[in-house]
């Protein structure tokens, strides 16, 4: 659920930067930057959020041994994604 809600402000801050702050990919470093950097990770959670929704779905059903492992590797995956978005933050939007 936090994974599209974080897609929901992404896309609203989108929407802000180029509509507003007039911030293009053809805007310069910056730009181009900051829509690559922000928009591969997007992707990720987008992927992440997607799994996780699966393994929520899956986890009504009965939860084998062989299923374990796929939640697993969606749970690191997800947090992987996490990590990363704290390491983007600061070089984005402190430095």
């Amino acid at each position: 659920m936090l994974g599209f809600t974080f897609l929901g402000f992404q896309a609203f801050e989108y929407t802000h930067a180029y509509s507003e702050l007039n911030l293009k990919l053809s805007t310069g470093v910056y730009g181009s930057t900051f829509f690559m950097l922000t928009g591969f990770h997007g992707f990720h959670v987008t992927i992440g959020a997607i799994m996780l929704t699966v393994m929520l779905f899956r986890t009504f059903g009965a939860l084998r041994c062989a299923a374990s492992f796929r939640f697993v590797a969606a749970a690191w995956y997800w947090h992987f994604v996490d990590v990363v978005w704290l390491l983007l933050f600061i070089l984005v939007y402190w430095l």
